[in-house]
């Protein structure tokens, strides 16, 4: 998970969240427009909703972090489960401007602003525990997002990770120097 070794729990974090990001945008890439819009039944979400939902999140959880309140009074939750935008170049719009203010939101902090109080839906959080609650969050729908993906490209999926049936090999690359570890 680490890229390097830190004992910084705000440049681990980023680190985290940005590994998440790659994650569902490789997994994205592998599917169709179709299949991007396509829900699995009538009570699933598409992997473009679940977009729609994270990207909502984003907005309120992280505009104005330290100031506000992590649940906007103009954030309309329900309405991010329904009508995601129509396209994926308009859809990958709102994720990319989501992803910027989460990281505007975190790239300024210090580990000494871990101990600060945020506030979501009134209720009091440490950053720290505002930072690991969306985490949290994210992952779950990250995950959503590439078993949703993997299903849909099938024979075509290429991993994320190291591939199935492949993991001597890979061990053997990172002990040679050739691969990097995960």
């Amino acid at each position: 998970m680490a890229l390097k070794f830190t004992t910084s729990y705000i440049e681990d974090s980023l680190a985290i969240f940005r590994q998440y990001k790659v994650l569902a945008d490789r997994a994205m890439q592998q599917v169709t427009d179709e299949q991007l819009f396509s829900a699995l039944d009538e009570e699933a979400n598409s992997i473009a909703i679940i977009v729609k939902h994270v990207t909502g999140n984003m907005r309120s959880r992280w505009m104005d972090f330290l100031i506000t309140d992590g649940e906007k009074p103009d954030r309309d939750r329900d309405s991010e489960f329904v009508d995601p935008p129509a396209t994926r170049e308009a859809l990958l719009e709102q994720w990319e401007a989501s992803w910027a203010i989460l990281f505007g939101a975190l790239e300024p902090l210090t580990d000494a602003d871990l101990g600060r109080t945020v506030h979501i839906r009134g209720e009091a959080h440490s950053v720290m525990q505002a930072i690991n609650r969306q985490i949290a969050h994210y992952a779950q729908h990250v995950g959503q997002i590439v078993l949703l993906a993997k299903h849909y490209a099938g024979a075509q999926w290429q991993s994320l990770s190291v591939p199935r049936n492949r993991s001597a090999e890979f061990n053997r690359r990172v002990a040679a120097g050739e691969a990097s570890q995960r």
